[in-house]
């Protein structure tokens, strides 16, 4: 549901950002309420990935339900215009722990199509098949200790993964080393070995993210603690000239921690800083841009806030070659019930960024299911959005430009992946379940969808029915699975701390929306 914005941007609030969120007090208390919901799951037996049976059937969604396996409430799934072609589980792509978070995808030269995807022990790798079908190869494992925090970027022909685990570092792993694996015999790769190149310049060899930006050679971890020390869990510098050798020039710690970016060589309206390498800062409570073209001495650009802030999560440029708008989301205003996400479904936020300098808050788009927002990537005029307990999401974007309100914002599909409280006011709760990330940018049109626990393997999902043109996409369900779908081309801590390891039928047809079916 799109309406008009009546939140807006605020300057930072200084004094109450170094209270809460330089002092590493929120992550903190976001922290407690993670492991809390964590702990159920796990009391409940979702962590155990053997028990998840794979699903290369595929599974329509029909009357707004995609039913997998009969009689087996948790094989039902809210769903619309998006069907189920494959699932497998963590088990079956070789972990142990049956928790996963983030995946990215690598095209090879020739036109394969392979997956990474990160899990509490390891990272995983397949092929996706023509029809849209997971096939395991192997696994990379952790470099230190497990730990969920595992994030997974690709940079060229090489995939770089970063972990929250003391001492892991950021592992370099040369994709092309899957093009002759034979899937009979999936290999478990070597961190001495089969590791083209090691970054081990972080303050305590963790990182809660990377970034990449591949125009200028570069890799940037974010969110690498303590806050004490002088990145401040900023943005740290890589240069990835050379991937066997990659070097750390600088950091960017004046707004202190970051916990997510996209750093880009601008295009755009703003004259001044054409050709310039700019970041946008996911910074806890504000959107930080920066101007980071000197390593040696960056600048912060602008630090604004907005109405309702609460942790200010992750977020994407509409269009790189014309960066004037950018969407953003809050991973807490909906556990907090604050702003336009008092009623607990998640916020789009919507920023013309025409000015760097200045950015302002246009609009925003409310998502139809209560939940948490996590992490939206946007391609071809739509953002994919992995909306933790109400699954995975696909919006068409492409009106922002011409209607920046959100009005105009419409649903393509979805596919609730956590059907346990489905049966809730508006078909949902903000809980820290289900899905985490997705992958769109397959020259095929599939999509790698990742869920939080339970297994990672693929479900393919389909989006119809729509116009001729819609396509299987790769992606993994709310449980922490991968799975597969296709979309229409046509359609435009504290300092010093670490994150650790009846009305229903009624509502259905709001929930649903069945998806925007003036599309």
């Amino acid at each position: 549901m799109a309406q008009g914005a009546f939140g807006k941007e605020l300057a930072k609030d200084e004094k109450s950002g170094a209270e809460l969120y330089d002092s590493g007090i929120m992550m903190d208390r976001i922290m407690m309420r993670k492991q809390e919901h964590w702990a159920e799951q796990k009391e409940m037996g979702r962590y155990e990935a053997a028990k998840y049976p794979d699903i290369d059937n595929l599974v329509q969604c029909k009357d707004g339900r995609a039913v997998a396996l009969p009689n087996e409430p948790l094989y039902s799934f809210l769903c619309g215009n998006i069907d189920l072609y494959n699932f497998k589980s963590h088990a079956s792509l070789g972990s142990t722990a049956g928790q996963g978070s983030s995946s990215w995808g690598w095209t090879s030269p020739e036109g394969r199509e392979f997956a990474a995807i990160a899990q509490i022990d390891g990272c995983a790798f397949a092929e996706i098949t023509k029809e849209g079908k997971l096939v395991y190869l192997g696994r990379l494992p952790a470099y230190s200790v497990p730990s969920i925090w595992r994030e997974v970027r690709g940079y060229k022909d090489y995939m770089l993964i970063g972990s929250e685990a003391t001492g892991h570092g950021i592992q370099i792993f040369d994709m092309k080393k899957l093009l002759t694996v034979d899937p009979t015999k999936p290999v478990k790769f070597d961190n001495k070995k089969d590791l083209t190149g090691h970054f081990t310049g972080l303050p305590e060899g963790s990182t809660h993210n990377v970034v990449i930006n591949e125009e200028s050679q570069m890799a940037y971890s974010v969110g690498a603690v303590p806050r004490t020390h002088k990145c401040r869990g900023g943005i740290i510098f890589i240069n990835m000239t050379n991937p066997a050798l990659p070097t750390g020039p600088g950091c960017a710690g004046q707004d202190g921690y970051v916990h997510d970016a996209q750093c880009l060589v601008y295009r755009g309206p703003d004259k001044q800083y054409v050709g310039r390498e700019i970041c946008y800062g996911y910074n806890e409570d504000t959107l930080t841009i920066y101007d980071v073209t000197d390593k040696v001495k960056p600048t912060i650009i602008s630090k604004t806030s907005y109405e309702g802030a609460a942790y200010t999560h992750q977020g994407w440029v509409l269009d790189p070659n014309n960066q004037e708008y950018l969407l953003l989301d809050d991973e807490y205003d909906e556990v907090e019930k604050k702003g336009l996400a008092k009623d607990g479904r998640p916020v789009t936020y919507i920023w013309n960024i025409a000015s760097l300098a200045k950015p302002k808050q246009t609009g925003y788009y409310k998502g139809k299911r209560a939940t948490i927002d996590h992490n939206q990537y946007v391609h071809d005029g739509k953002s994919f959005q992995s909306n933790y307990g109400a699954g995975f999401s696909i919006l068409n974007i492409s009106s922002i430009p011409t209607d920046p309100t959100g009005n105009s914002v419409k649903e393509l599909g979805f596919f609730d992946i956590y059907p346990e409280d489905d049966y809730e006011n508006l078909g949902g709760v903000p809980r820290f379940v289900g899905s985490w990330s997705s992958y769109a940018k397959y020259p095929s049109g599939f999509v790698l969808y990742s869920p939080r626990a339970d297994s990672v393997a693929p479900p393919d999902f389909k989006l119809g029915p729509k116009p001729a043109g819609w396509k299987p996409i790769m992606a993994e369900p709310a449980l922490g699975q991968p799975a597969v779908q296709q979309v229409p081309k046509g359609y435009g801590g504290a300092k010093g701390s670490s994150w650790g390891p009846e009305a229903f039928q009624s509502a259905l047809g709001e929930l649903l929306g069945n998806a925007d079916d003036d599309e």
